[in-house]
């Protein structure tokens, strides 16, 4: 088996350490070595750009690389390669017990194809759209609720409007510093993606709370001097999106469903590039969030204007 590891230094500099193999052939250590160090980490770098690398994109990488060497190994048993296999036998390896990470060997195959190394083609599978149910009316109901809800902790408070509010990963909220924060007497400003965003009352003043009076498990003596908008229980570390994300989840906040909802409907009403600007999300997601708020929107809105008002609920609770 191989393993790869990588590490963390200055930032976004990320870079393989070695790939260690059992196997025998020469050319596939290679082959694996190549894969992991100027397609995998080199995309990587790339989209980090100044930032640090996250555990999930540092586990995404290795899942990457167990699916190559999984099917690679079943190769090997049946003494083929990329090279001598046909379609057919990679049709049998996708429908065998022994097909994991599917979604990952596809990456590698397509890559492997696109440097010419083999012939078989193993097609990406479309993303067709969100697969949970979008549910908009509950989106503003929590934001308000955590805007106006004094029990909730700021630092749980923020991080939760930033997942409904500007579809943020729970990674790249703990990620965020002091330098993020744009601040002077009228306005707030927040970076997320490349231009920052003005931030709305009374969300503004909770975020400027939590940067005056932040404080991790581990900041006794720390005095608020760390970077971190989130400290985490490590001196000098911020928390993890683990971590974050189970806190959002005890608040009753869906990390992943609430930031496919906000999406849905940030898509709806902004452009791709303008999302892919201001919220740090790449062009392509943003283009394809965009395409399947396009062909679901119409039916949302036909849909909720079927419905008959709530005679409990007045025209001015929906103000934030």
């Amino acid at each position: 088996m191989s393993a790869a590891r990588v590490t963390r230094r200055d930032g976004c500099r990320v870079r393989l350490v070695r790939v260690r193999s059992s196997r025998p052939d020469a050319g596939e250590r290679k082959l694996l070595h190549h894969y992991a160090t100027w397609h995998l980490l080199r995309r990587l770098r790339r989209r980090n750009r100044s930032t640090e690398t996250t555990g999930t994109q540092t586990v995404g990488i290795r899942r990457h690389i167990r699916a190559a060497i999984t099917l690679l190994d079943w190769f090997t048993t049946r003494d083929l390669t990329l090279v001598t296999a046909c379609q057919g036998d990679l049709d049998e390896w996708v429908t065998s017990g022994q097909a994991t990470g599917c979604r990952e060997a596809g990456h590698f195959v397509r890559w492997a194809r696109k440097q010419k190394l083999t012939s078989l083609d193993f097609p990406a599978t479309r993303w067709d759209g969100p697969a949970g149910v979008i549910d908009i009316e509950t989106r503003w109901e929590q934001a308000r609720w955590l805007l106006h809800n004094d029990t909730v902790k700021p630092e749980d408070g923020v991080a939760g409007l930033l997942v409904l509010l500007y579809a943020q990963w729970p990674s790249a909220i703990s990620r965020l510093t002091l330098d993020h924060i744009q601040a002077d007497a009228q306005t707030t400003r927040l970076h997320l993606g490349r231009e920052p965003i003005v931030l709305p009352e009374p969300l503004d003043a909770l975020l400027l709370q939590l940067a005056a009076t932040r404080q991790g498990h581990a900041a006794l003596g720390d005095h608020g001097t760390s970077r971190w908008l989130f400290p985490g229980g490590r001196p000098g570390h911020p928390i993890s999106a683990y971590r974050l994300a189970e806190r959002l989840r005890q608040l009753g906040l869906n990390s992943r469903q609430s930031r496919s909802t906000a999406l849905f409907q940030l898509a709806t009403e902004l452009s791709a590039a303008i999302l892919a600007r201001m919220l740090g999300i790449h062009i392509s997601v943003a283009t394809a969030w965009q395409r399947a708020s396009a062909g679901d929107w119409t039916a949302y809105a036909a849909e909720i204007s079927l419905r008959k008002p709530s005679p409990a609920r007045h025209s001015d609770s929906c103000d934030t």
